[in-house]
């Protein structure tokens, strides 16, 4: 669903490669980012079923999505940092091996607790791959093909949404919702054993500089960025996490309806995915405001949308349209992280899984307090405004700072030294 910073790219390190070698470690990354992707939604789907398995409320199994997120926020930056080092195939082999056991745990969890802790260390290791997997997507690419390699590799996430989930959910209500993540479990293992064969010992770049790519870091334009898609991507996720029990308790549809909901946001992710790239391209940073308003209005609509069939599945194909935030704001980061690029593109992921985290949290804060299962639409509105507030900030920002670069007074607030 997102972009990756091209900047990052080292020289090109594999010339020996045929074109076949690099289709096939590409698909080895992409099973990899489908097994990522399929694995964090999947509570999203199978909601109902856990709350009768495990004994405990909706909002309780979206404390479980939560951890997950919380796990990538934690995991993103300090698996970039401490696998600064590492040569990337040992360091890909490392993160899916741990993400094989997280999900292998969350199969076996017994109790809600032991699911928190399991479904948190599983997330973990997700932005790191995602980061290595696209720089090492570009490394092994010839520089004219160096961007359709990326999206190939986040090709696998958009398709987890689009077909993992659904497919998870309609699985998972004919067999026991465990063996959901023992299949991504298996995935990972698949995707391991791949790279292990499949991906040279040598695709590697410079050497990072763990505190020099931190002092790069941290700079108030990188923040901003993260800043607005953990803020204004939320509404999306706090819709999305409980829209399960909402197609069943407000729209009153049976629950083989549920996968085809959950396809709308996939549906919609992709259309977005390539609308994101289009408005920056030409908008820059400003076409994240053109997201963001869009997400308050179709965020403000869902409520009244909830009530059929054809309606509610037309606003999560408009409510997935925000995903269009996601290149936007990784494009952004190519031009403000400077020598954390890396990072950057890691902690991207970490800024979109606080959106995660942030999402059921508040929704299910909204429906505990008695306000029903659509305001988490009314809950995902005034996250968007708010993303829309640190928007503004950062354009004052780099207006600011483009007045100083030309040698001419800032009359907004002024860019950090």
């Amino acid at each position: 669903m997102t972009s990756v910073p091209l900047r990052s790219a080292v020289p090109h390190d594999v010339t020996d490669l045929s074109p076949r070698q690099v289709g096939l470690i590409l698909f080895a990354l992409t099973l990899g980012g489908f097994a990522i992707g399929t694995s964090e939604f999947a509570s999203m789907g199978l909601m109902p079923n856990m709350v009768a398995s495990l004994g405990v409320t909706e909002p309780q199994v979206g404390h479980l999505i939560s951890a997950y997120a919380l796990g990538v926020v934690v995991g993103a930056p300090l698996l970039a940092i401490l696998g600064a080092g590492w040569k990337r195939k040992t360091l890909l082999l490392s993160l899916m091996g741990f993400y094989a056991l997280g999900n292998l745990a969350s199969a076996l969890g017994p109790t809600y607790h032991s699911m928190m802790l399991f479904r948190f260390i599983a997330g973990l290791p997700h932005g790191a791959y995602f980061g290595v997997a696209a720089l090492t997507a570009v490394a092994i690419s010839p520089p004219h093909r160096r961007g359709r390699a990326v999206s190939i590799v986040m090709l696998g996430l958009t398709l987890a949404i689009l077909i993992g989930n659904p497919l998870a959910t309609w699985a998972g209500q004919r067999v026991d919702w465990r063996w959901i993540y023992a299949a991504v479990a298996i995935i990972a293992v698949v995707t391991a054993a791949l790279l292990a064969v499949w991906l040279p010992a040598h695709v590697d770049g410079p050497k990072a500089k763990p505190l020099a790519g931190l002092r790069a870091f941290n700079r108030t334009p990188v923040w901003q960025a993260l800043g607005i898609g953990a803020i204004g991507f939320a509404g999306m996720f706090a819709v999305f996490s409980y829209l399960a029990p909402t197609m069943l308790e407000v729209t009153q549809v049976s629950a083989a309806w549920i996968p085809l909901g959950l396809a709308g946001f996939g549906v919609g992710g992709v259309i977005g995915n390539f609308a994101g790239g289009w408005l920056f391209d030409r908008f820059k940073l400003r076409g994240a405001w053109v997201v963001l308003a869009w997400a308050v209005v179709v965020l403000l609509l869902f409520p009244s949308m909830a009530h059929s069939l054809p309606t509610i599945l037309l606003a999560t194909v408009a409510i997935g349209l925000m995903g269009a935030l996601g290149p936007i704001l990784q494009s952004h980061l190519m031009d403000v992280a400077g020598d954390a690029q890396t990072l950057a593109a890691a902690s991207h992921h970490a800024a979109f899984n606080t959106a995660n985290a942030l999402g059921p949290w508040l929704g299910g804060m909204a429906i505990t307090a008695g306000y029903g299962w659509t305001s988490t639409g009314y809950v995902g509105a005034a996250t968007a405004v708010a993303g829309l507030m640190i928007y503004v900030w950062a354009s004052r920002t780099a207006r600011a700072s483009a007045r100083t670069q030309a040698g001419m007074p800032a009359t907004t607030v002024a860019c950090e030294s």
